[in-house]
């Protein structure tokens, strides 16, 4: 589904991405977890396209077509999709206009005849359920004095509406108390599929309790540094990032072995 080869992007003069490699295949759930400033949010900066960000080296092909080629808005028609860390409010703009324009221009991108109004609501109303999103909620304005654990609720509803085919959750636990995570996390197991794959930007180990990854990567100074099974996210938990660090220098092997 997702291949990154080389990947070097800068903000202004600064390199952050140093290379990065990354194979993920249908219906995978990969885990990116790293220390502060190592490049995760960078890494769903780019792949999204947002222009901040220069390409200076390496190809992403997702699907069998160039993705860096596409403007950002054929990549979310193409399938991709990212759940922010801080999602915004759009004041004016009702959720359910907001939806119902974005799944009608991915269909127009496909194809497909706008759904009309009453298919729209019928699978508004069948998402809404997979995040137990409240009707008020999905009626109110985008985002618009929603508490922290609802707009990330909301995130998934939109993912659910849009169906996209790899999603990436930038730090969705961020702020979640126990129960907002476990309805978030629920939401996205109950979206996957054998043909949807996940990228779970994390630093901590608790999402991942209940989104279980299928890989695990490390991703420091702009590189993927480690790769392992589900097991290295609580060896994280447990050593920190520290023992990483230490052992680059004696485990030259494992830089930058993160491909399947």
């Amino acid at each position: 589904m997702l291949e990154v080869r080389n990947l070097h992007a800068r903000i202004g003069e600064k390199e952050i991405l140093k290379g990065i490699n990354l194979t993920i295949k249908d219906g995978e759930t990969h885990a990116i977890m790293g220390p502060n400033g190592s490049g995760k949010s960078t890494l769903s900066a780019v792949l999204v396209g947002n222009p901040v960000y220069e390409v200076t080296e390496g190809e992403v092909i997702f699907n069998g077509k160039d993705l860096l080629a596409m403007k950002p808005e054929d990549r979310a028609h193409e399938g991709l999709f990212l759940s922010f860390q801080y999602p915004i409010e759009i004041p004016g703009v009702p959720m359910s206009q907001f939806l119902k324009a974005a799944v009608n221009e991915k269909r127009k991108y496909q194809g497909l005849p706008e759904l009309k109004a009453n298919e729209f609501l019928k699978l508004m109303r069948e998402k809404q359920k997979i995040v137990q999103l409240d009707n008020k909620l999905a009626n109110r304005s985008v985002n618009e004095g929603f508490s922290g654990g609802e707009k990330k609720r909301n995130e998934i509803f939109q993912m659910a509406m849009l169906e996209p085919t790899l999603s990436i959750l930038d730090e969705t636990d961020s702020g979640l108390d126990v129960d907002a995570m476990r309805i978030v996390a629920e939401g996205v197991n109950m979206l996957k599929t054998p043909e949807t794959s996940c990228i779970v930007i994390t630093h901590y180990d608790r999402l991942l309790d209940m989104i279980r990854p299928d890989v695990v990567h490390v991703l420091y100074q702009g590189r993927i540094v480690k790769t392992a099974g589900p097991e290295l996210a609580q060896e994280i938990q447990e050593k920190g990032y520290d023992w990483i660090k230490s052992s680059l220098a004696s485990d030259a092997p494992s830089i930058d072995e993160g491909s399947r």
